[in-house]
């Protein structure tokens, strides 16, 4: 595989609190709490707060995008990403909270998990107002795409600011004979993106393992936002030396 050669630059981390919400949800308790979550993470460094409001609730609730809105005021130097289909409920929390990056997904509303991106075949009538209504508002458009590099100048087109690439087929493969096909159809779909000024986020899978991987071959990745393994190893190291060991990580691939 060709070796891009990429400028340095830092790759941001950004926190999907989720889980802590799913966690949260299954009493009446408040615990755990998804602003202590954020504010642990921000204190260990974590640049950004990631949520994904469901119109079901089943996670994070509305309740919790204006609490994190509130939290973030104090945190000027990071950001705040709140993703979900912008024909569902995402808009209204845009409009609202005014977040720093709205990442749109095209999730079904009974969807288990975000598990394809847009299709440019179907989806540029749609798109292309709300991305520009939010980009009225101050807010930085990016769209979950599948990492297929012809897909990139669609996103562009449609007015997008970045591309989050989909990154579970990568993930799926890490460790088998596929692993180096799939790096090498991620870094494509990201120059791809690069090539027609769109900016560069990933996630879906990413963790301790394969982080530091992607990141090598990948080129300038802005953002990576990781929610459920990134969670899973706080249980057990907690948020400090979770949130320290996937900085690391990046670092690492640097």
């Amino acid at each position: 595989m060709t070796t891009l050669m990429t400028t340095p630059m830092t790759t941001h981390l950004s926190v999907n609190l989720n889980k802590v919400a799913l966690v949260r949800n299954t009493r009446h308790l408040g615990i755990p709490s998804v602003t202590r979550a954020a504010t642990l993470c921000l204190q260990a460094g974590a640049q950004g707060i990631t949520v994904h409001p469901r119109p079901d609730e089943r996670h994070i609730r509305a309740t919790d995008v204006a609490d994190l809105s509130t939290l973030m005021q104090a945190w000027p130097d990071r950001e705040y990403n709140i993703e979900g289909n912008p024909l569902q409920n995402l808009m209204g929390f845009v409009r609202q909270f005014k977040p720093h990056q709205a990442t749109f997904v095209p999730d079904g509303e009974g969807q288990f998990t975000s598990d394809h991106g847009w299709n440019p075949a179907t989806d540029t009538d749609k798109l292309r107002p709300l991305i520009a209504e939010c980009q009225a508002l101050g807010v930085r458009v990016s769209l979950f795409m599948d990492a297929e590099p012809s897909h990139m100048a669609w996103a562009k087109s449609v007015g997008a600011d970045r591309a989050e690439l989909y990154t579970e087929p990568f993930a799926a493969a890490w460790g088998t004979s596929a692993q180096s096909a799939q790096l090498e159809r991620f870094a494509k779909a990201a120059q791809a993106a690069l090539d027609v000024g769109l900016g560069v986020n990933a996630g879906h899978d990413l963790n301790r393992e394969n982080l530091t991987a992607f990141l090598k071959q990948v080129p300038l990745v802005q953002e990576v936002s990781i929610g459920h393994a990134l969670i899973a190893d706080a249980l057990e190291l907690g948020y400090s030396a979770t949130i320290s060991a996937y900085l690391n990580c990046i670092k690492a691939a640097q």
